[in-house]
């Protein structure tokens, strides 16, 4: 998979899959977060090494990670995660991160059109999101996109403040997230790639 994507403001981005070329762009694009976009991460991405080690593990593991890239930069990454027990392998989980500059400019639809992409040729029937309760933009975002919250665990996980936070699990079918995708990139380039 690699597709030239045009953003809303006619910026021309690359999307494609992470690689071993990639570790020092995506060390510096995780340490260039801001450390609120950072603070609901499963993991301390700005420890030497995680860049390496995330990389490595999509040899080993049933993981996907796509990137945007603006001159030789990325700009944002997404990844799907398969569940490798049988009885859950028709679900995948989904991550999405776009830097700042990049926001609001449909980027993340489109990186998120991609992981459905890839969605369908594993097979998968379904996806979820694991989101932290104050992550209300990604919360929003989601539910545009036709995923409906499964469940709730109060004070489940830790950020990276050490605040205990509700975990929010959300899901939705791989159906209902075309539809959605459809209709929020109908006046993008979405039509040239069905």
């Amino acid at each position: 998979m690699n597709k030239i994507v045009t953003l809303r403001d006619s910026t021309t981005v690359h999307i494609r899959p992470l690689s071993n070329k990639d570790i020092e762009r995506s060390t510096t694009f995780f340490n260039r977060l801001p450390a609120e976009d950072r603070q609901y991460f499963r993991m301390d991405v700005t420890k030497p090494g995680f860049a390496k080690r995330r990389i490595e593990n999509m040899a080993t593991l049933p993981i996907h990670r796509l990137i945007a890239v603006l001159d030789k930069e990325i700009i944002a990454e997404g990844a799907l995660e398969r569940e490798e027990r049988d009885w859950k392998s028709h679900v995948g989980e989904i991550r999405l991160i776009v830097s700042n500059p990049f926001k609001r400019k449909g980027l993340g639809m489109l990186m998120a059109r991609e992981l459905y992409f890839l969605a369908v040729s594993l097979k998968l029937d379904e996806i979820i999101v694991k989101i932290m309760r104050p992550q209300s933009s990604a919360i929003s975002i989601f539910k545009q996109l036709g995923f409906r919250t499964q469940t709730t665990i109060p004070d489940y996980v830790t950020d990276a403040t050490g605040k205990r936070q509700d975990l929010i699990i959300m899901r939705c079918p791989l159906n209902d997230f075309f539809k959605e995708l459809e209709e929020h990139l109908k006046d993008s380039d979405w039509q040239r790639f069905r």
